[in-house]
Parts: structure tokens; C-alpha cells; sequence
């Protein structure tokens, strides 16, 4: 869950439920090409489901559309601030540091 100008957005894994869907996406893809050129790798043998692209899959994570859709919808260097009711697997939290540095 993100809260941004006092409303409460929940997000799942690959929601595609959301009104600025494509934005989102948009956002996380030019978001992964930055983090690659920064120097990240994806950990990979996290994605634990049989998918193809697993990179792509990581970086749908439910807090990784959060943060997409902060960046989105927010004043840049606001800070955003991401509830989650489950732990965060060590890929999100290591691009979410990546994200940290090229924002």
C-alpha cells in the first residue's frame, strides 16, 4: 500500500487493476533500464514461479508498482513510503536502494 494526497492505493503482484496501469509499467520498465546502467543485477533465483521472463516478473512485485506509482503521482523528492504486510524479498529491497540513488 502507498498513500499519496490522503488516499490509501493497494497493489498485488502484475495488478493490472489500476487506472494509470500503463503508466505504471512504463515507469518501472525506464526504472529497470536506469538500475541496469547503475549496476544492478537481478537476483534472479527469487522468482520462484515458471515464468519466462523473470526479470520482468521481479520487478512486478506489488512494492515495485508502489513505488512506481509514487514516483508518478508525487513532487520529485518527496519521500515515499511503501506498507507492505509481508516481507520483501532481498531483490526488491536492493533496487528499491538502486531507485534510492537515481531518483
Amino acid at each position: 500500500c502507498i498513500e499519496v494526497n490522503n488516499q490509501v492505493y493497494s497493489f498485488i503482484v502484475e495488478d493490472t487493476s489500476h487506472l494509470q496501469t500503463t503508466e505504471i509499467y512504463a515507469k518501472l520498465k525506464r526504472l529497470n533500464l536506469q538500475m541496469l546502467e547503475a549496476g544492478y543485477v537481478p537476483d534472479i533465483h527469487l522468482a520462484l514461479h515458471d515464468v519466462e521472463q523473470k526479470e520482468d516478473f521481479l520487478s512486478h512485485h506489488s512494492e515495485m508498482l508502489a513505488i512506481a506509482f509514487g514516483l508518478l503521482n508525487t513532487v520529485a523528492g518527496t519521500p515515499i513510503h511503501v506498507i507492505k504486510n509481508l516481507r520483501v524479498c532481498s531483490d526488491c529491497h536492493t533496487a528499491t536502494k538502486f531507485i534510492s540513488k537515481i531518483v
